[in-house]
């Protein structure tokens, strides 16, 4: 699997570029699913902006690029329906558009769909992901990041890249994403970090990290 990790979405040409490079075909070729799951996990989040993003109208550009195609692909349904039922779905689909919210609670269900145990085989799907949508990929994201707490596994999340994320730095919205607060976090993290603002993203191929930015980052050495 290709992933494009980024804090804020499709935001500017240079990561637009690194999604189509990914993709290997215009967007507008390529096939989508959206999944929201992210949102249900965490307090700040509500139904409407779970529309919001699977509508393209939210603050992270993803789902209004005029993909080819569109689908929604909500995690806690998958159980219920059995994996022959969906795994096709995601196999026929160039990318996956995954939203922020709480990372923890996306992980449980990445794990209990299944949808986790299916990512190896997806080895031309590229996976893209906001803010929690990123930092579910990482080892762990930090307990100030822990919105859902009937999380067992505390901060700790899949670890399918060996770095973690600290998203939204300098974020008009939320003035305590600040760099001397993520260098804080980073401390704790026992592990390589960045910290990236909405204007950056980490595209990773073949377990190789490589930040595409126009804007504001940092990496902290374990």
């Amino acid at each position: 699997m290709k992933l494009l990790l980024t804090s804020g979405g499709i935001t500017n040409a240079s990561i637009r570029d690194a999604l189509v490079h990914l993709l290997g075909k215009p967007i507008a070729d390529a096939s989508a699913l959206c999944i929201p799951t992210a949102e249900y996990g965490h307090p700040m989040c509500t139904p409407a902006s779970a529309w919001r993003f699977v509508a393209g109208q939210s603050a992270a550009p993803m789902c209004d690029l005029a993909w080819k195609s569109l689908g929604l692909l909500e995690l806690t349904a998958l159980p219920s329906i059995g994996q022959e039922r969906w795994a096709p779905w995601v196999r026929a689909a160039d990318v996956l558009l995954v939203d922020g919210g709480d990372a923890t609670y996306l992980c449980h269900w990445m794990r209990q769909s299944g949808l986790v145990d299916i990512l190896p085989s997806l080895r031309e799907t590229v996976w893209v992901g906001v803010s929690a949508g990123s930092m579910v990929m990482t080892p762990r994201i930090g307990e100030d990041f822990v919105s859902w707490k009937a999380s067992a596994a505390g901060d700790k999340t899949l670890g399918l890249v060996d770095f973690s994320i600290f998203p939204h730095l300098g974020h008009e919205f939320m003035p305590e994403n600040t760099m001397a607060y993520a260098q804080e976090w980073a401390k704790g993290i026992g592990g390589p970090a960045y910290a990236i603002d909405d204007q950056t993203a980490i595209k990773v191929v073949g377990g190789v990290a490589e930040v595409v930015s126009e804007g504001r980052w940092k990496f902290f050495a374990p």
